[in-house]
């Protein structure tokens, strides 16, 4: 029996043994499998994970880049962001926040709020109803709006009531200190960040700047991970637009025109100021200007600029043209004499004059003085249907100024070829083509510069957020006339104001060249004829030294058009420009070629 016992008592220490051997062989090989793994992911990282985990982590967060400014030729502010706050909260952690400590400046330590105390300090802070907070702040959403677009002071002033999951974010919005002077060139934006018109429009990639990024890490618990990944790639803010324009400038002529189309019940009207030597545009101001603080104030037709945009039959300030390009061909001078009859036939088309008269001999300066059609096309029909088209061609008509705003129109200029009978006359007065204000003043532009046009420039210049300005270079130049045949259309234009019938243009101490324009407007419903009047009137000063050129336009005034004028605006508004540039009084003796030949 002992034999046997001591022979178990062997057997089953065998068994043990065996046991832990394979136990601590099991555990030895689990232990190498998941060093093995753990290489492999933390040493080797053959599938990535590890790289994949740091990516799950990572949070990018966009900064924003600052829009530029848009600002006048003097630095006056037309359009800029500013900073404001929504105020959001989290319900969670408000509503489980029974009290929370609030630094007191007085006493240098932290007073105990109860949650009550706070929502009653932040509504009267918000200016709303302690239950409706209450409301708002109560429940199980992360994310609540409870105020937006508040300044500066008024974030501050929240910020410190320390107010548990109420926090504070930054937008940017976008402002118009000027309101509607200017709101159709300047533009406005769709949805606070996107141009939608104007120069916000056109400009938008040189305004928005491009957006920076922050990329960090987040850990389990929400909270940012101190010693990890911080990647900064700042934001390059937008550029500053700097205009030609000036502001007081252009809310000058906008109150001038809105009241002359009041006055008339007129369906809209303009006014153009360029600068004769440099192209600059002055001012372009319309009527029911949009206010880019709200756009939707005035009606969509007005949120434009009507004077790049809208194209029609200048009428006779189209004659200066045809004297220019008589003069430049050698067909005519200023003083040739013209035989006119009460009617003018020719081709089986007959035209006659806005006034009676019976025949009469008249120089060229005094067909323009009184301009009269039939004289008009007696000129003209010298010069071959090609040149015609050729000049006003040359003279910008039929090619859009590309000053940098939508729309902008070329108006209609047809192929001699498709002239009929009529047409081919008529434009050499300003009937069978259109065109937009801008390009009018371009036109008598290149007169006045001595025969030399220059592209009219609304957008000066860049500036960078560190202040560097950007010049926009002016585009090419070309010749239109020569020196001589610029004179002496200059002085037709003074002519017309010192022995003609523009004498309303004249402005004390200066000399004054103009030239006045009507035609009929066709039908807005599309039909054919006409249901009104276009009523312009142009002029350049001061003759010695033409500096600024200015264009008046009143679409469909009510009443006789022969007894309409825009002669007093016109001269207010040029008068205004000479004097806030300090121009020097005209100083020799105007031109005064005779109207009447003998």
């Amino acid at each position: 029996m002992a034999q046997n016992s001591g022979k178990s008592k062997t057997k089953k220490a065998s068994t043990a043994k065996l046991r832990l051997r394979v136990g601590l062989a099991l555990m030895l090989t689990l232990l190498l499998v998941v060093g093995g793994k753990l290489f492999l992911v933390q040493g080797l990282d053959v599938g990535g994970m590890a790289e994949a985990g740091i990516n799950k982590r990572l949070t990018p967060v966009e900064l924003p880049a600052e829009r530029g400014k848009i600002i006048d030729s003097n630095g006056t502010v037309l359009a800029s962001s500013v900073i404001r706050y929504d105020i959001v909260a989290d319900q969670r952690v408000n509503t489980n926040t029974p009290e929370f400590g609030r630094y007191n400046s007085a006493t240098e330590q932290a007073d105990t709020i109860s949650r009550e105390q706070g929502i009653k300090d932040l509504a009267s802070a918000l200016g709303t109803d302690t239950a409706a907070l209450t409301t708002a702040l109560t429940g199980d959403k992360p994310y609540v709006v409870l105020a937006r677009e508040v300044k500066p002071d008024l974030e501050d002033a929240i910020s410190k009531l320390s107010i548990p999951g109420v926090v504070s974010k930054a937008i940017s919005k976008r402002v118009y200190p000027n309101g509607s002077v200017a709101g159709g060139i300047v533009g406005f934006l769709q949805d606070g960040s996107t141009g939608q018109a104007g120069i916000e429009q056109t400009q938008d990639e040189a305004l928005r700047g491009t957006p920076g990024k922050r990329v960090f890490e987040i850990g389990a618990d929400g909270l940012r991970i101190p010693v990890a990944t911080d990647e900064l790639t700042p934001a390059v803010d937008g550029k500053d637009v700097k205009l030609t324009l000036n502001t007081d400038l252009q809310y000058f002529a906008q109150q001038a025109i809105q009241t002359q189309v009041n006055n008339l019940n007129a369906q809209w009207g303009s006014i153009v100021v360029m600068d004769a030597k440099t192209g600059n545009i002055i001012v372009m101001a319309d009527t029911n200007a949009p206010d880019p603080n709200n756009p939707g104030g005035v009606a969509a037709e007005d949120r434009g600029v009507r004077s790049v945009t809208a194209a029609y039959e200048p009428g006779s300030v189209e004659k200066m043209i045809t004297a220019a390009a008589a003069i430049e061909e050698g067909k005519s001078s200023p003083l040739d004499t013209f035989t006119i009859p009460p009617a003018y036939t020719i081709d089986g088309e007959t035209f006659t004059d806005a006034f009676d008269h019976g025949t009469e001999k008249r120089t060229l300066a005094g067909i323009l003085g009184w301009s009269m059609n039939t004289g008009t096309v007696m000129v003209g029909s010298r010069l071959s249907k090609q040149q015609r088209y050729d000049w006003l061609k040359k003279f910008g008509i039929g090619e859009a100024p590309d000053i940098g705003l939508p729309s902008e129109a070329k108006g209609i200029l047809a192929k001699p070829e498709q002239w009929d009978n009529r047409q081919q006359y008529t434009v050499l007065f300003g009937q069978g083509v259109s065109q937009s204000t801008l390009q009018t003043v371009r036109a008598y532009q290149s007169v006045a510069n001595d025969g030399v046009m220059l592209q009219p420039r609304l957008i000066d210049s860049y500036i960078t957020a560190d202040g560097e300005e950007e010049k926009v270079p002016a585009k090419e130049s070309r010749r239109i006339v020569s020196k001589e045949t610029a004179k002496k259309v200059r002085d037709i234009l003074e002519s017309n104001v010192t022995e003609g019938q523009i004498k309303e243009a004249a402005v004390d101490g200066y000399r004054v060249g103009a030239k006045t324009g009507t035609s009929q407007a066709p039908r807005e419903d599309g039909l054919p004829g006409f249901d009104g009047y276009t009523a312009s009137m142009v002029a350049m000063a001061p003759m010695d030294n033409p500096r600024f050129i200015v264009e008046v336009v009143v679409q469909r005034p009510k009443g006789n058009i022969y007894g309409i004028t825009n002669g007093p605006v016109l001269r207010s508004v040029l008068g205004q420009s000479l004097r806030t540039y300090n121009v020097p009084p005209s100083t020799g003796s105007p031109a005064r070629f005779p109207q009447f030949a003998k």
